[in-house]
């Protein structure tokens, strides 16, 4: 324990790592939940379309309340220290998932509504840790240890899709239970080794309408405008990928649960190797704003190839392609972020961020959830055209001196 204590890096890593193994379990039954219709979550005369925007709308409301939810709590850590709010983050977390567990075994769609909202409210965690993180680490290191944070997100997403796909074959809760049990004991590991890294102030208010006017705040910010746009679009059009690629993967290819939780270990795999080595070799080559020129333009082909020729050996070739560049894009641009923003405002500014990527979440599944129903490659395909307009936003709109400046500094 007193190893972590003086490593606070790794108690970060831990946190994480432990957080998104959560997540990651869900990934493989979440969809088949809806889409399919032998599981009696929806009556079975339900029309597809009607299941795909349903799927939507579900996906929407996770990212809906962390809109409201993040900016909270990244303002509470700013005012009470990082720590107690995580703690509290993940208590609301670990009550949703046992909600999510009960509706599913119960057969309650009311209620899956209400279990990942809760979690949504309450999931600004992600926020804490990267203000913790931030708290922790020079300007000039900030890429690369924002790239170990992903690669404690790649190693929960190689685990748990795949610990969810077989667990939810013998039974579709019991992959829910699980991810409860972890965040439960992501609790007592944060209570007995994650460091405070930050001396609160004390001050600050908090709003539920902070979402909003952080967007607001965000598209004003000198020097950041540019940066929180390129995050917004990177964002949406992610969204449309990760949220809709599930449905993808049923539709086009017939895939089980089973074969998604591998499918998603497989890219995993790929974000670990990125994020964990690369994104730390390559930072000590290139600037952050040198790597986004390049990965973001990268991550919109990506995905784009994905709607080639319809065999399932191209799936393989692709999905290290997008894991590499979005592992290289994401990291980067929270580091550009982080190295822009003073030190006493951190956990807002990324509250902020984190405001901005909720947004961006919550609209490609409800948009997804009509065109998948005129074609199942539509989602995809703008996932590749937001991206490619972010690069774009990028490339011709960056200019920061004071960027430069802080890094030299």
């Amino acid at each position: 324990m007193s190893a972590i204590k003086r490593n606070p890096i790794l108690a970060v890593f831990i946190t994480v790592f432990i957080d998104m193994l959560g997540v990651g379990i869900i990934i493989p039954i979440f969809a088949p939940l809806i889409v399919r219709n032998e599981y009696g979550l929806m009556p079975l005369a339900t029309s597809e379309a009607t299941r795909n925007l349903t799927y939507g709308v579900l996906s929407a409301t996770f990212a809906i309340f962390q809109f409201f939810g993040a900016p909270i709590l990244g303002g509470l850590a700013d005012k009470y220290g990082r720590k107690k709010i995580l703690r509290f983050s993940l208590l609301g977390t670990f009550v949703g998932y046992v909600l999510f567990a009960l509706a599913v075994h119960y057969r309650l769609l009311w209620l899956v509504f209400i279990a990942r909202a809760l979690p949504g409210f309450m999931g600004g965690n992600i926020s804490i840790v990267l203000a913790s993180l931030a708290d922790i680490s020079d300007p000039k290191d900030r890429a690369k240890n924002f790239g170990l944070v992903g690669m404690a997100f790649g190693l929960g997403f190689i685990l748990g899709p795949f610990i969810g796909g077989t667990l939810g074959k013998i039974d579709l809760a019991l992959p829910l239970w699980c991810t409860a049990a972890l965040t439960l004991l992501n609790i007592v590991l944060v209570v007995i080794q994650f460091p405070e890294t930050f001396v609160p102030s004390g001050n600050g208010t908090v709003s539920l309408l902070t979402g909003i006017r952080n967007v607001k705040r965000a598209l004003k910010m000198k020097e950041l405008d540019v940066v929180f746009l390129t995050l917004f679009l990177q964002a949406f059009g992610f969204s449309f990928f990760m949220q809709f690629f599930q449905v993808y993967l049923i539709k086009q290819y017939d895939f089980s649960q089973v074969q998604i939780g591998q499918m998603f270990g497989y890219i995993g795999i790929w974000i670990a190797i990125t994020q964990g080595g690369i994104t730390r070799l390559v930072s000590k080559r290139f600037s952050s704003p040198q790597i986004l020129q390049v990965t973001l333009l990268g991550l919109s082909l990506s995905l784009w190839l994905i709607l080639g020729p319809s065999a399932l050996w191209m799936l393989f070739v692709t999905q290290p392609l997008v894991a590499l560049f979005q592992g290289l894009s994401q990291p980067n641009l929270t580091s550009i972020v982080s190295v822009l923003t003073p030190k006493d405002t951190q956990g807002e500014i990324l509250g902020i961020q984190q405001s901005v990527q909720s947004l961006a979440f919550a609209i490609p599944p409800i948009i997804a959830g009509v065109v998948v129903s005129i074609d199942v490659r539509l989602p995809i395909f703008l996932a590749g055209l937001s991206i490619f307009i972010a690069w774009l936003v990028f490339v011709f709109g960056f200019r920061s001196a004071l960027y430069k400046q802080k890094v030299e500094g």
